[in-house]
């Protein structure tokens, strides 16, 4: 039932109806956000459009279209009272004087900038929608991530759009920039409490106005010192420097790793002992195989490229070599599976523990999983995969996306950990499933061909337990160097060395193939 709009819900300098907000995106960004934001505001009626009816009938099923804990029991909590999802798209943005723009921005896959600037084609599509259907003025908030100064590109395409010199006399259009913090995994708990909402905006009297409405909104949970206001292009730059810093910190202690690997340190220890430093802190100092998902290697291209385009070539380079470095992470876990495995894979079966880029999502975007299974399919691996949350098909898009080959014979997907398991040379665990610490070792030890390895891609096992099955582990960050001292005669590794030559962890530690693959530009 839709709400009445009264006197009240009418903004009094900008005229616009306050009690209504249309999302034009039904996806990983606007579901979560919108379903949050009608639950905190009773008052105020939401609808999510989308071109997608499929998507939409799934949004209005038992069977969400995305998973996020929390998401289901919030959404059926509004749905129906003053959240809805709908495919037609001109009612939304005509019912709705505040619209969100929560659409895809991915990477160009062709033509000038390919592989590093944002593809805003989806954008610039829901300006010349809004401008087709809008009949009064509208605020437009972009909350998709966007290159800075999207916002002036869109507000020409709404000016050049409208019907009419009287009717663009008659309506106003205000752009906000509101990015999203989310985690996936987390993101309901993120957005009930979040560190901070961010909203950028014109710096004219009814800019200032149009933030205000914004924040209006987010005041009626989230207290005011946490909402920050800043100029558009301020909020637009904010969100792909934040990620650009979260995935840099992922790169740098993978780089740790690997030297940990080379001298016999252990990255845990090392990490713990940095993040102790209240300057540094212990968050994203997990080795790991790298990161994924749909925005860390997508915003920091995004930011290498805005660099070349104003000919900060040096400061674009130092924002590549964190791209850089997790694909080198992604290939020398994979080399290093491949000759620890006596130099070939070919018609093993190997168990994949984890395809999603992290636990508590079906998220497969960029995920680490596609380059390693890839480059182990290449090598005449059988992947018999297990993923709480991923299908198969699912899986087998993202690769086919990136130009790989996904033979049915070699890539196949199994109802449990244990059904995975059966007759493998070894368990290659990429996402850190809590399921997976707890599982029967033992028990798959017996189902396993031997030697059985297992390639612990997230450090979630204990070595020294797991070990004692007859397992040979390999962690990340992690060496295998041969101490040589007497009490260890007999003993073929340790986790430390007290005593060991460097020589001797350079080769033991299972690298590569050859010193090319550490050199390799990749």
């Amino acid at each position: 039932m839709a709400m009445a709009c009264s006197s009240s819900t009418i903004h009094e300098q900008l005229g616009i109806r306050t009690n209504k907000i249309c999302c034009i995106g039904a996806g990983y960004v606007g579901g979560p956000t919108m379903a949050t934001i009608a639950k905190k505001c009773p008052g105020i009626e939401v609808t999510i459009v989308d071109l997608n009816q499929k998507r939409i009938d799934e949004w209005n099923s038992d069977t969400l279209p995305i998973y996020e804990p929390g998401l289901t029991e919030i959404v059926k909590e509004v749905r129906g009272k003053n959240l809805f999802f709908s495919s037609n798209v001109q009612k939304g943005i005509e019912d709705a004087d505040i619209i969100f723009a929560a659409v895809n921005t991915p990477t160009k896959t062709k033509g000038v900038g390919a592989g590093r600037a944002a593809d805003l084609r989806f954008i610039e599509s829901v300006g010349r929608t809004i401008a087709k259907y809008a009949t009064r003025s509208k605020i437009i908030i972009e909350k998709s991530t966007v290159p800075v100064r999207t916002a002036a590109a869109l507000g020409k395409v709404l000016a050049a759009n409208g019907n009419s010199s009287a009717d663009q006399l008659a309506k106003r259009f205000w752009i906000l920039s509101n990015p999203e913090f989310l985690a996936e995994g987390t993101a309901m708990k993120d957005l009930d409490n979040p560190d901070r909402v961010l909203i950028g905006g014109p710096q004219t009297r009814e800019g200032l106005d149009a933030i205000q409405v914004l924040v209006n909104i987010y005041a009626q949970w989230v207290p005011a010192e946490q909402i920050l206001t800043t100029n558009l292009w301020s909020s637009e730059l904010s969100k792909l420097v934040a990620n650009a810093f979260l995935a840099q910190r992922v790169s740098s202690i993978n780089s740790v790793a690997r030297l940990c690997e080379r001298t016999g340190a252990d990255v845990r220890e090392v990490a713990r002992a940095i993040g102790t430093d209240a300057r540094i802190g212990p968050k994203f100092l997990t080795a790991s195989v790298g990161f994924g998902g749909s925005c860390f290697q997508k915003d920091i291209l995004n930011l290498v490229y805005i660099c070349e385009q104003f000919g900060l070539h040096e400061v674009a380079a130092y924002w590549q070599q964190v791209v850089s470095m997790n694909e080198h992470q992604k290939q020398s876990f994979t080399t290093n599976i491949m000759h620890t495995m006596f130099n070939t894979v070919t018609a093993k079966k190997i168990a994949i523990f984890g395809f999603a880029f992290k636990k508590d999502t079906g998220d497969v975007r960029e995920t680490p999983a596609i380059t390693i299974c890839d480059m182990l399919m290449q090598d005449g691996a059988i992947l018999q995969v297990y993923d709480p949350q991923v299908t198969r098909e699912s899986a087998a898009d993202e690769m086919k996306h990136h130009g790989m080959e996904v033979p049915e014979e070699q890539f196949k997907f199994c109802a449990s950990a244990a059904e995975a398991v059966e007759d493998a040379h070894a368990i290659v665990i990429l996402t850190e499933w809590g399921e997976f610490k707890t599982c029967n070792y033992g028990e798959f030890y017996q189902r396993m061909m031997k030697p059985s390895f297992i390639f612990d891609g997230r450090n979630l096992l204990e070595r020294s337990k797991i070990e004692s099955i007859g397992f040979e582990v390999h962690q990340v960050g992690v060496s295998r160097v041969v101490e040589e001292s007497p009490t260890n005669k007999g003993h073929k590794e340790t986790d430390r060395a007290a005593s060991f030559s460097l020589t001797e962890a350079s080769t033991d530690v299972s690298d590569a193939a050859s010193d090319s693959t550490d050199t390799a530009s990749v």
